[in-house]
């Protein structure tokens, strides 16, 4: 073609020489709207096969009024004949020169040419490409495939691919979902993705040199594999085909494709998860770890990975080794490791070493590059990604966990690879249950489940619901009554049951990805009775129980102790209450071990006996009617007395001790500690939610499955019975959607517990400062715990019968239900004010760093406006994602306060917002927040707006909000202490002061 000659959209087309390729305006196949493309399509293959789109993402709509060709410019372009609008263009250097000409190669190549046929190339759809890699291009660093939105649908879709120059490493393939990496080939960590040498041959243009610069890395011209019908295709969900055309099929076969399954795709257990694709639940967690929202991974989406169970250094830690298949590169190597000890002690003195591993000098010589002599020890400071699992050969990773997250007791077995084994089932004589023993790990860290039909692979183990899974080969019926039953049989004397013949795991929903002619079966186990043993010494793991024989089989077990009963869903022995709550009479005390002739009662005293206890009950009923009746004038006294609420709160938390009486005056009810200590199996660190400055939480199971937080006041706590009083009796008496509810108390001796609703989101500052956990906190979830906090403290201010200051509002001490509500929590240092009164003194200031006002902090003053000041604070971290007493800039070091002022000032405030937030914001709505929060923490109280208006700047578009004020404590901690100190206008009285620092 030359210019002044089109190809209109009417039939008319281009077509190569030999007749291979054909160019034209096309519908995609399947679209019935009518849109028009010109592309590059395979001449006389049905269907029709496009290589190449011009207009991809600007189609005519018309099919009469389509042209291509050469324009004035001399660019190629495709154009609506009637209004004249281009849809696409070359957009290379304009020219008028009449002797440009363009070209359909056999190879498929487009090809607009300076001259006649062998000038100068000008440009080339071989070097822009979209979906499709043919023959004779070169996939170098600038060559990107793009795949379609759809099948019908050519335009721009999520999935690229293209090569990785690397500079440390081995160069690579990659396909990239938008921004986010999706597969990539090769590397010495993913050896299982690496292309084939036949692929990579005709990628590089049919070149020996692969694409690393390091020449001795060299491919093989592959042997009788003709290109000419062959083809490599990144599709519209992501994956990258190789394809070659079968004649007699009229098909394109695939002859390679990656991802080949969903442990192929980048990170698709999220880190520290482990991938198996033979597995019908493909991902589970590393020993140590657990799912970072078990929610997520119940619904079959993994991408949010796993954490410890426990942080690096905080307790004894060891090394979990795990056979693995391929694992995310590591950050750094050392050549010098002369043994694996070296290398062990290299990741252990770094509190950010995740995991090592060792290779020998005979064992690290890289794919034919013999130079290699020297040790290696790889050591992984992030987090782990990408693992997979492999159980021949693969790299021995050793990934550092904490002992106790790997042995709950020491009856419990060793993890085989990633698979932990709970008690009461048994790998050996020497951990677990011998009535479990029926599990073996074997040498390639592969775990099996022996029975009398054979042995099988297990897949997954999940000690909640007491069930394990395996693998058995080619089960034809989903029903214990067909024949499939028979490829597996039980020993029907052992405590296995199957539970479900096919097991379908969560989040399998059918997906592409086959595990091939295995079935899965789920097998439950029965509740173990005691625990077997030879000498007390075998039942220090098993609390409160003495090595004695059994009577059911006459074996020695761990045996509860007096008022304990074996529990076999906790697996301890826990309190029996009704034993415990009757206390045993002087007669029942020492007749346990009296002898049978001693115990038996005379005829005739029973008889005089019987005639005692007769007198003793009419004795007793004539005591209770009198007592009854003078009780009746005791209770309206205290009827009367609780009507005038304030002075009874006052008089409870004012009094010197907590009496027995004072119950009266409290609106939630009393729990015995026995009941406490049963639904929290004796405070077991396993039910530990966390620690705080009060004491330790731990979370509490009663009777009809009600889980609430349990509050231990701890013996070395700064917080004694005036904060307990303040908890007990404050929160007893409010009652909002936004405040933590109550359930109960306890005092007994030195135990002081309070009893709470359960919330299963925990504190607020432990999603807002985690890097993972704060993305699940978008912009409208955020707005809605700040609304939430706000009108949680108006309540305290304003709308309850008491008016209450907080005194300690922090991110801490706002607790998140499962709908994410937020809920103010921890009352112990809160204070009533009276009447209309809105502040008070104090010659002892509580409360935590960054977050008490200035007049509070330096001269004991509080106010419900050193509750506001606490709230800006708040509210700036959490549209900001920082934490107040973390310095912001090193060349400038500032608090939070002192950097949202600074960009305030600089008209910058856009930049405080948190970077996870940039496409869910609502910008209006952060400009209010932002000045609102600087708002509340002007360093005058006076100008600090009251809570009510804090709402109604907040919630309504159309409130007017003040300019804010330079806030206080803006400078560096030692600076503003300073400086704060010499401005006191009452030096002489200054309070003492007793700080919590808050910091993580």
């Amino acid at each position: 073609m030359v210019p002044g000659l089109w190809i209109h959209d009417n039939g008319e087309s281009l077509v190569s020489a030999e007749g291979r390729f054909e160019l034209g305006f096309f519908t995609p196949n399947g679209s019935a709207d009518g849109r028009r493309y010109l592309g590059i399509w395979y001449h006389k293959l049905t269907p029709v096969t496009v290589v190449w789109v011009a207009n991809r993402n600007d189609p005519l709509f018309n099919s009469i009024d389509g042209v291509f060709g050469i324009g004035e410019d001399g660019n190629l372009h495709v154009v609506d004949g009637s209004t004249r609008k281009s849809y696409w263009s070359t957009e290379i250097e304009t020219s008028c020169s009449p002797n440009r000409t363009v070209k359909l190669m056999d190879s498929g190549n487009l090809v607009l040419i300076e001259g006649n046929q062998s000038g100068k190339s000008l440009w080339e759809s071989f070097k822009h490409p979209t979906d499709t890699f043919l023959p004779g291009m070169e996939m170098d660093a600038n060559l990107i495939l793009t795949s379609w939105r759809d099948k019908d649908a050519p335009g721009t879709g999520d999935f690229t691919f293209y090569l990785l120059d690397g500079q440390e490493r081995e160069s690579h393939f990659v396909i990239m979902k938008k921004s986010t990496p999706y597969w990539q080939s090769g590397g010495k960590f993913f050896g299982s993705d690496k292309m084939p040498d036949t692929i990579v041959y005709m990628l590089s243009k049919f070149k020996v040199t692969t694409y690393n610069p390091n020449p001795k890395f060299q491919i093989s011209p592959p042997r009788n594999v003709d290109y000419n019908d062959s083809r490599l295709v990144i599709n519209f969900d992501g994956e990258i085909q190789y394809q070659t055309w079968i004649k007699y099929k009229n098909k394109w076969d695939v002859v390679w494709l990656e991802p080949s399954d969903r442990c192929s795709i980048s990170n698709f257990c999220g880190n520290f998860g482990s991938c198996n694709p033979s597995n019908t639940l493909v991902c589970k967690c590393l020993p140590g770890f657990k799912p970072s929202f078990p929610e997520k991974w119940t619904s079959g989406d993994f991408s949010s990975g796993c954490i410890r169970e426990t942080k690096i250094c905080e307790k004894e830690e060891t090394f979990l080794s795990v056979n693995i298949m391929k694992v995310g590169e590591p950050e750094s190597t050392w050549h010098q490791a002369n043994n694996e000890t070296e290398c062990k002690k290299e990741c252990l003195d770094k509190c950010t070493c995740q995991a090592y591993l060792f290779e020998a000098a005979e064992n690290s010589t890289r794919r034919g590059d013999s130079s290699a002599t020297t040790s290696s020890c790889f050591t992984w400071l992030g987090e782990l990604h990408d693992l997979q699992e492999h159980l021949v050969g693969g790299h021995n990773l050793s990934v550092r966990v904490a002992v106790s997250d790997l042995e709950s007791t020491v009856r419990s077995c060793d993890p085989c690879g990633t698979t932990m084994i709970p008690y009461p089932l048994s790998t050996g004589p020497d951990c677990g249950d011998p009535m479990y023993f029926s599990f073996f790990c074997g040498t390639t860290d592969l775990l099996t489940f022996k029975a009398p039909s054979g042995e099988y692979q297990v897949v997954s183990i999940d000690p909640d619901t007491r069930k394990f899974v395996i693998k058995v080969q080619h089960l034809d019926h989903c029903d214990a009554r067909n024949s499939s039953s028979k490829n597996l049989q039980l020993n029907q004397s052992l405590p296995f049951k199957v539970t479900t013949w096919c097991y379908v795991g969560s989040g399998n929903f059918g997906s592409q990805f086959s595990s091939g002619g295995t079935n899965e079966v789920e097998i439950g186990w029965e509740i173990p009775q005691e625990p077997t043993c030879t000498s007390d010494a075998d039942c220090k793991e098993w609390p409160n129980s003495t090595c004695s024989n059994a009577t059911s089989d006459m074996k020695k077990r761990c045996l509860c102790n007096a008022n304990f009963k074996w529990n076999g869903m906790a697996l301890n022995c826990t309190r029996n209450l009704e034993i415990s709550n009757r206390q045993p009479s002087e007669e029942e005390s020492h007749g346990k071990n009296m002898p049978l002739h001693l115990i038996v009662v005379p005829a005739i005293s029973g008889f005089a006996l019987l005639a005692c206890t007769f007198i003793s009950v009419i004795v007793w009923r004539r005591k209770m009617s009198k007592k009854q009746g003078n009780r009746i004038p005791d209770q309206r006294n205290k009827a009367l007395f609780k009507q005038d609420t304030q002075r009874h709160i006052k008089h409870l938390m004012d009094s010197a001790q907590f009496e027995e009486e004072d119950e009266t005056g409290i609106d939630v009810p009393f729990f015995d500690f026995e009941s406490i200590l049963a639904a929290t199996d004796d405070f077991s660190d396993a039910n530990k939610l966390g620690q705080g400055g009060y004491g330790p939480v731990y979370k509490g199971m009663f009777p009809g499955g009600q889980e609430i937080a349990v509050k231990r006041l701890s013996s070395v706590s700064g917080q004694g019975l005036q904060e307990f009083k303040n908890e007990v009796v404050l929160i007893a008496k409010l009652q909002h959607r936004n405040l933590v509810k109550l359930r109960g108390y306890c005092i007994k001796g030195e135990e002081k517990i309070l009893l709470y609703e359960y919330m299963p989101n925990r504190s607020l500052d432990a999603f807002m400062f985690d890097n993972t956990q704060s993305l699940v906190l978008d912009w409208e979830t955020r707005f809605d715990i700040i609304i939430g906090i706000a009108r949680g403290l108006l309540y305290l201010h304003q709308d309850s019968r008491l008016r209450i200051i907080h005194r300690d509002l922090k991110t801490s001490n706002i607790l998140l239900d499962q709908e994410m509500n937020p809920k103010i929590s921890d009352f112990g240092l809160a204070r009533i004010v009276g009447g209309k009164q809105t502040e008070a003194n104090t010659n002892r200031v509580v409360g935590t760093y960054g977050y008490m006002s200035p007049e509070y902090a330096l001269e004991g003053v509080f106010s419900v406006k050193s509750d506001v000041f606490s709230f800006g604070v708040v509210l700036i971290e959490i549209i900001s994602g920082k934490k107040n007493t973390r310095l912001i800039q090193c060349e400038q070091p500032l608090s939070l306060l002192g950097y949202a002022w600074k960009l305030w000032t600089e008209n910058k405030v856009m930049d405080l917002l948190d970077p996870t937030l940039n496409e869910s914001c609502n910008e209006d709505q952060f400009m209010r927040c932002a000045k609102v929060g600087l708002l509340c923490v002007q360093e005058d109280p006076s100008e600090r707006p009251t809570m009510s208006s804090i709402i109604t700047m907040l919630d309504s578009e159309s409130a007017a909000v003040p300019t804010p004020q330079q806030p206080a404590f803006v400078l560096r901690r030692g600076a503003t202490a300073a400086a704060s100190s010499s401005s006191s206008s009452k030096p002489q009285t200054r309070p003492e002061i007793t700080v919590t620092f808050d910091g993580r």
